[in-house]
């Protein structure tokens, strides 16, 4: 089958794309630099990060889909969606490096007519400013004229089983009123919904907006957990009352840090960027803070847990549950585990963990027990805390085994455990 689409980055957010285009019947191939992860695709084994399973990716395969490294099939297709990484860097600034990679990739096989747009996350500003440039300059075509651009940013929420990629709204926001409808007919295709944003700063900002408001509510929580535990209040109790409130509220819950892929970002910290507001989002600033101090307070809780029952962090035999930053995945991405066994660490706890999804774990250069038997992990360690849910742990039956049990989301039925 003739290729029509080209997904540049087969990370968490392009193989969801290609998966979803493969289903609609459309012609993908899937473009990446690195030469592992092609083999591995075109083979059929799965990202380590589980974005999709074996058996969806043989799949993807007996329908025509390919990954390849070479630019020049590029050429061929009428759509290209750039799906680059683009991680923090030590300034909380997202590393655009693959993006721009990405974007001088295609330039050179850009041709007339073809719709391109970007789905990685970036700040407000960044489809015009950086990749619309790298393309012009790359291909000697116009965008807006000779080909379309837009931004859509991506919607995925990995191992849901309610919202997948056809039953979630996408956003199109194109450079102008012409590159929006291609990239919506494009999208069309694919999704139930498809709703316009003014232009392709307003897409971004909305991207902005929803990764936002997530970060703030769970620093909120966060705070919440803290100030319910010194006062003697059952926090989860507390959120179990007010989410019956039929309006004016959201439930969100606490736990032991925040991952994932969707981090908050504050647009004053934009180091690709020769200009800024000159002033902060000082809310998202905040949040930033709050739940960049939860591995610190659980560590802390957890050896204050010990000392309550007779025993010294330094030497107790403490073992992890879920390491992974989201149930019943593999994606370890910005997980807060690493950072509370390092804490643990620090006060001389002795480590192990268990994770269904994780078979090696290292902390820092150092690797990581697994636990194998888990119910006589649990019996055998001092204290077992609860870093992630897991569908596969039965709470009751492992708060009947443990010595001590920290449940730090609130996932434990009610006096089985301590919980945040």
């Amino acid at each position: 089958m003739p290729a029509d689409l080209a997904v540049l980055g087969l990370g968490h957010s392009g193989l969801p794309v290609a998966q979803a285009a493969v289903a609609a019947g459309i012609g993908t191939i899937g473009y990446d630099p690195d030469a592992r992860t092609i083999a591995d695709l075109n083979a059929g084994r799965p990202p380590a990060d589980g974005a999709l399973t074996a058996a969806e990716i043989r799949r993807m395969l007996s329908r025509g889909f390919r990954a390849t490294s070479e630019p020049a099939v590029l050429s061929r297709v009428r759509t290209a969606v750039i799906c680059a990484p683009t991680p923090l860097g030590p300034d909380r600034a997202p590393d655009l490096t693959a993006v721009r990679t990405a974007a001088h990739t295609l330039a050179s096989q850009l041709r007339p007519r073809t719709t391109v747009v970007l789905e990685s996350a970036v700040y407000p500003g960044s489809t015009e400013e950086i990749l619309r440039p790298l393309l012009e300059e790359g291909s000697g075509l116009r965008a807006g004229r000779d080909f379309h651009l837009a931004y859509s940013p991506a919607r995925v929420d990995p191992g849901s089983r309610r919202y997948g990629y056809a039953n979630t709204p996408k956003i199109i926001g194109g450079l102008t009123p012409a590159c929006t409808e291609a990239a919506a007919a494009f999208y069309g295709r694919l999704a139930d919904k498809v709703v316009r944003a003014r232009g392709p700063r307003e897409a971004e900002a909305a991207k902005l907006l929803e990764t936002n408001f997530r970060q703030v509510n769970i620093a909120l929580v966060n705070e919440m957990a803290v100030y319910c535990h010194d006062i003697g209040v059952d926090l989860w109790d507390v959120i179990r009352c007010a989410e019956t409130k039929p309006f004016g509220f959201q439930a969100f819950r606490p736990g032991p840090g925040v991952g994932g892929h969707g981090v908050s970002l504050d647009p004053d910290h934009r180091a690709q960027h020769s200009r800024s507001m000159g002033y902060p989002l000082r809310m998202v600033q905040l949040a930033q803070e709050v739940n960049g101090r939860m591995p610190r307070y659980v560590s802390q809780r957890a050896a204050a847990l010990l000392n309550e029952h007779g025993k010294s962090a330094r030497g107790a035999r403490v073992l992890l549950l879920g390491v992974t930053y989201k149930p019943d995945l593999a994606d370890q991405e910005g997980a807060p585990a690493r950072e509370v066994a390092l804490r643990l660490k620090e006060l001389g706890a002795v480590l192990s963990y268990h994770d269904p999804y994780v078979m090696r774990w290292q902390v820092g250069e150092a690797p990581v027990p697994r636990a194998d038997f888990l119910l006589e992990a649990v019996a055998d360690a001092d204290l077992t805390v609860l870093l992630q849910h897991h569908r596969t742990y039965d709470l009751q039956g492992l708060a009947a085994k443990a010595q001590l049990l920290f449940d730090t989301r609130g996932a434990s039925p009610t006096g089985a455990a301590h919980r945040l």
